[in-house]
């Protein structure tokens, strides 16, 4: 079967590529940088053909006609041809009338000939073309037209690089999608009091911090809120059993504030507190430029009472306390907050779709996968989407391993890399950096991987594996 293919002139980057040296291919024409290179849809052949040896009389006509043939499949590709004294002004003077070489031919005068002709041609790609020969024809007509002689040879075949077949995971559903919005609010008291007052200082701004992130879920009509979580927090500078008190106090009036502002149907609002925040007191020295930075920091790693702690501080570096009591005291008084939600499963392809444009995060790694199957591998929005879900999901490692084979399959190796050294080491992992190897050329690494997929009994690995000594006999 005969297939018909639009040609282009144009050099593409990329593929497999295959070279030969400089060699007799017909009688007196010779071919050089032969080389096939494949870019997606389609296929570019490149080569230079030696004509310093080629004679053509005057009254005659060569014709070097390269041509693609796998079998019954093959395409002709525009000849070059190269016309003596007299068969050349026949043909200016009968451009019509000319049937030796086609519209499209490079045509020379015998004495304006190049000793070289660089050769370029695009293929539409056709998947007869993997393992195809590409050959070279010679046909040397007279003045009348008639055949003079004809000569045949092969230049080389076009063998696709070798690409294993990638294995992608499908996630396990999740039963209850939960997810969260956390935070931290630093809500204003006058002085031993537990009352918000939502006007005073910059309790407004913190307010509105707490109201946001409960709005964002509340307005999303796929989300239901199902918990909040409040935990209060002091400054040390008072006796422990009074921040006790504030701590618990200012936490249950933030606990009401919200009751009263919203109606929670179904939710559960549950609090715990912490009467002193060291361990924020600790991060804040230890970024400082105190004078005393080491001495205090050692003293808020004892053992000791926080009261006593405390006031040892206060006695032995008063300078640094009363910096401290005026700039991380405030910021120790707060509230973490964790408002918790239930996202709604999705499962028509592009409603998922749509979701990961607007809220990527309401998608479980599963609807993810469902999303990608509607595309080709190896195309934008199949690579868009992997990379969406493992952003959402760095440390999972079905997430990383569908990254790295989508990253692998767009021929970013180094991507692939960073993905797969996250992904585990499953069988379907070590499968994955087989394959990266394999890509590299790097095919006793690649053996290596394979051999131990396989021994985990990834039957894809034995497959694969199988390939590859094929190829690289």
């Amino acid at each position: 079967m005969k297939h018909n293919i639009l040609l282009a002139t144009m050099v593409l980057a990329g593929g497999m590529s295959a070279a030969v040296a400089a060699t007799d291919i017909v009688d007196n024409v010779t071919v050089d940088r032969f080389a096939t290179e494949r870019d997606g849809s389609y296929l570019t052949l490149d080569m230079t053909l030696g004509l310093s040896d080629l004679h053509v009389k005057s009254g005659q006509c060569v014709l070097l006609s390269p041509a693609m043939v796998n079998g019954n499949d093959s395409v002709s590709l525009p000849p070059v041809a190269v016309y003596g004294r007299n068969r050349y002004y026949y043909y200016e003077r009968k451009k019509e009338g000319d049937t030796l070489a086609t519209a499209d031919a490079m045509k020379f005068m015998a004495k304006d000939m190049p000793d070289t002709v660089d050769y370029h041609r695009l293929l539409a790609w056709q998947e007869w073309m993997d393992g195809a020969k590409i050959t070279l024809r010679r046909i040397d007509r007279g003045c009348c037209g008639n055949e003079l002689m004809r000569d045949y040879g092969e230049i080389g075949r076009h063998h696709e690089r070798f690409f294993p077949d990638l294995i992608y995971i499908k996630p396990k559903g999740e039963l209850e999608k939960r997810r969260s919005l956390e935070g931290k609010a630093y809500i204003d008291f006058p002085v031993d009091q537990t009352v918000i007052y939502p006007d005073y200082r910059r309790n407004t701004v913190e307010l509105a911090r707490i109201r946001a992130t409960i709005d964002t879920i509340r307005d999303d009509r796929d989300a239901k809120i199902d918990s909040v979580w409040l935990k209060g927090f002091a400054s040390p500078e008072s006796p422990y059993s009074h921040n006790t008190d504030l701590a618990i106090g200012r936490t249950a009036a933030l606990k009401n504030y919200l009751k009263q502002l919203y109606r929670f149907d179904d939710v559960v609002i549950t609090t715990d507190h912490e009467p002193e925040d060291w361990e924020g007191l600790r991060e804040a020295v230890e970024t400082s430029n105190l004078d005393n930075r080491e001495a205090i920091l050692a003293l808020i790693d004892t053992d000791m009472d926080p009261d006593a702690k405390e006031a040892r501080i206060k006695k032995l570096y008063p300078a640094d306390y009363k910096f401290m009591l005026k700039h991380f005291y405030p910021a120790l008084r707060h509230t973490n907050y964790k408002v918790s939600y239930v996202i709604r499963t999705y499962s028509n392809p592009e409603e998922i779709l749509a979701i990961m444009r607007q809220h990527p995060q309401n998608l479980g790694l599963n609807e993810f996968y469902v999303a990608a199957s509607q595309f080709e591998p190896g195309t934008d929005e199949f690579t868009e989407v992997f990379e969406t879900a493992v952003r959402l999901f760095p440390d999972d490692e079905t997430a990383n391993l569908n990254a790295a084979n989508a990253a692998l399959r767009r021929g970013d190796i180094a991507g692939a890399k960073r993905y797969v050294a996250k992904a585990g080491n499953t069988a379907e992992a070590v499968y994955t950096r087989g394959a990266i190897a394999i890509r590299e050329k790097d095919y006793a690494t690649a053996r290596k991987y394979l051999g131990e997929a396989a021994a985990a009994g990834l039957d894809q690995a034995s497959q694969t594996l199988s390939e590859l000594d094929k190829r690289t006999k």
